[in-house]
């Protein structure tokens, strides 16, 4: 990879980790927004050289994080997986080191004890399970997962045709189900002293947010209210995977005004690296300020 694929900020007490399995994906900015161009990409200096192609590109990671917050092991997300059946072909079969990057960080499957999926969507549960002996097995068989009741409401209602868009229920969701790790929370739950959640529905119905407090710091892991930062400058602009593009509008411009003027360390789930920075308050909406500490 062009960069390194993990890399870990501290929070007060709590360590964050990042671990990417897909690095800096380039699509024309169209793919992710209605209105989205290479000439609107120019508009904003801001987003080179680490959130676009010199050409005007989107560039995102697929990635997900490991948090260390006193004697709890949390997994925000799972990524994708390896040998998956996957709607896009770069997502097929995959055959990444996201098991041994575990183990780097200081952190083996059997020692996460929570699992957060923000949101169920393929690229967001992949790794809730492995293969193993022809069969889809949890991979972290110590943890409970938290998967937002609303969220799974909607879900569990999509046919199991055995379609492509449904196989990461088949294969990443059911069997956790079947293992007895789920439990289904509220979208205000609080995992520890340090970890709360909070709802920023839209791209999907139960979709979650994780806010990290600790020591006087203050960190949020975002999820897919945003893919790319320009979604800062442009919140109104309706996201093509969004499921309730109005409300994901709403939600990424409450977000925003929440969280401006360095009010938190904004950790984006697609940011490519350095994926941390600031919400930056400007004459027309906000930028995105990458941290340079």
């Amino acid at each position: 990879m062009a960069v390194e694929h993990m890399k870990t900020w501290t929070i007060g007490n709590v360590e964050v980790t990042r671990i990417v399995e897909v690095n800096n994906h380039t699509d024309p900015l169209d793919f992710l927004l209605q209105g989205g161009s290479a000439e609107l990409m120019k508009k904003y200096d801001w987003m080179f050289p680490h959130f676009a192609t010199p050409e005007g590109d989107m560039m995102i990671s697929f990635q997900c994080f490991v948090v260390k917050a006193g004697d709890r092991r949390i997994m925000i997300d799972t990524c994708i997986g390896n040998g998956r059946w996957r709607e896009y072909e770069i997502f097929v079969n995959m055959n990444t080191s996201f098991l041994d990057d575990l183990e780097r960080a200081g952190v083996p499957p059997e020692t996460v004890d929570t699992v957060l999926c923000t949101h169920l969507h393929f690229d967001h549960v992949g790794w809730n399970t492995r293969k193993v002996d022809d069969k889809w097995v949890p991979t972290f068989p110590n943890a409970r997962y938290l998967f937002s009741k609303r969220e799974w409401d909607h879900w569990k209602e999509v046919p199991r045709d055995g379609g492509v868009l449904s196989q990461h229920l088949v294969d990443a969701i059911q069997p956790i189900f079947d293992a007895g790790l789920v439990e289904l929370i509220e979208p205000d739950h609080r995992i520890s002293d340090e970890i709360r959640l909070f709802p920023t529905p839209g791209h999907t119905p139960g979709h979650v947010s994780v806010h990290i407090s600790s020591q006087g710091k203050d960190a949020v892991i975002t999820g897919d209210l945003m893919h790319s930062p320009i979604q800062m400058a442009e919140p109104d602009l309706h996201g093509n995977f969004d499921m309730d593009p109005e409300t994901g509008c709403k939600t990424r411009r409450k977000f925003l005004e929440n969280y401006e003027n360095r009010k938190a360390l904004i950790i984006g789930s697609h940011f490519c690296d350095p994926t941390v920075g600031w919400i930056i308050a400007d004459e027309r909406n906000w930028r995105f300020e990458v941290d340079k500490s």
